[in-house]
């Protein structure tokens, strides 16, 4: 029997709903190939439907997307709407009412793309972080007091629990086994009195459970420098909610191109759909051109793909990827290429 999968597409903003396509047309061929269907329900949420209605999504947003088996995105924000606005509006939103506390993003040198990075040669980069995806220095608890004044605040608490930091440390250290052995931890205990060091001691208390991984702490500054210097020497990061978020930017372009990046929101107890979505954003100055990178969207398929279960399938998207990009000139312009998005999905699915 062919196993069906419902998903939801959220296309959003910009180039998103240029990516989103081409990811339908790798997952496709690849159902084909390997005995499964997915069956998609699109949704308009954006900041366009925000700047029309009020709001990123319906009041039921939440209701509607929770019998779908995973939720695949595009990119949010536009120029008009603050980030916060539609980052609060939809992002955080599924993110924390289906508990994907977990969000995952690979970080690959490939062979025909020069990174940057003098030192990051195909091959040798190859790691993960892992990033806290719902507590941390993205809490809700904070305000603002005498807005207009010269007396004027604002204060933004940072939230870490027990369950949330041990739940992505045992997550991040089994990831770790699973790949070269070794975790990095990013902190800054030294500066930071009271969460830090609690991540610190949450961190050391799970090691103890995962005697076969080697382990580390760097502190946050040090760790950016070093993820330029010697990018080849990490495996799995495991950090909180705005260092990974910094961190995963920064080895993305460390990669050649932040256009390539996937990331994925994961609920690993399966309670509730995860999202997958590429680290891009919608890219307003080159929307509507037909000119947008389509693997990060691409690769974030195959992440879903795993997560479904289907990981030779997955294994076929990134050997894939590997391919067009070692076996063929074809490339996007951000990668220094003259290729559309169109031509290079075709490239892409033929040597699939």
């Amino acid at each position: 029997m062919t196993t069906n999968h419902r998903i939801a597409l959220i296309p959003g903003d910009g180039i998103g709903a240029e990516v989103l396509p081409p990811a339908q047309q790798v997952l496709d061929v690849l159902g084909r190939r390997h005995g499964f269907s997915l069956s998609y329900t699109s949704y308009d949420w954006s900041c366009e439907r925000y700047l029309r209605e009020g709001a990123m999504m319906p009041a039921d947003g939440i209701d509607q997307l929770r019998d779908k088996d995973a939720i695949l995105l595009g990119a949010v924000g536009y120029p008009g709407v603050p980030d916060h606005v539609s980052l609060w509006g939809l992002l955080i939103p599924i993110r924390r009412s289906f508990r994907q506390y977990v969000n995952l993003r690979p970080i690959r040198v490939f062979e025909g793309i020069d990174s940057p990075v003098r030192g990051a040669r195909p091959g040798d980069v190859d790691l993960v972080v892992v990033r806290e995806n719902t507590e941390g220095e993205y809490s809700e608890i904070g305000g603002r007091l005498n807005q207009g004044t010269s007396e004027e605040l604002a204060v933004q608490e940072a939230v870490f629990t027990r369950a949330g930091v041990t739940r992505i440390a045992d997550f991040a250290f089994s990831l770790a086994a699973r790949r070269r052995g070794k975790l990095t931890s990013a902190t800054k205990s030294n500066g930071i009195i009271h969460t830090m060091p609690f991540w610190d001691e949450l961190i050391a208390e799970r090691a103890a459970g995962h005697p076969g991984v080697t382990w580390d702490q760097e502190h946050i500054d040090a760790l950016a420098a070093k993820f330029v210097l010697d990018p080849a020497r990490f495996d799995v990061v495991v950090a909180s909610n705005l260092f990974g978020d910094i961190l995963s930017d920064l080895a993305s372009a460390v990669a050649g191109s932040i256009g390539i990046a996937p990331s994925a929101n994961l609920n690993p107890e399966r309670d509730f759909p995860s999202m997958f979505e590429p680290v891009h954003g919608s890219a307003p100055d080159i929307a509507g051109r037909g000119i947008a990178n389509p693997l990060g969207a691409i690769w974030s398929a195959a992440l879903m793909l795993d997560h479904l279960g289907h990981h030779a399938a997955a294994g076929d998207i990134t050997d894939a990827i590997a391919s067009v990009l070692a076996k063929s000139d074809t490339r996007t312009r951000d990668l220094g290429g003259t290729a559309t998005t169109a031509e290079f999905t075709d490239k892409l699915i033929e040597l699939l």
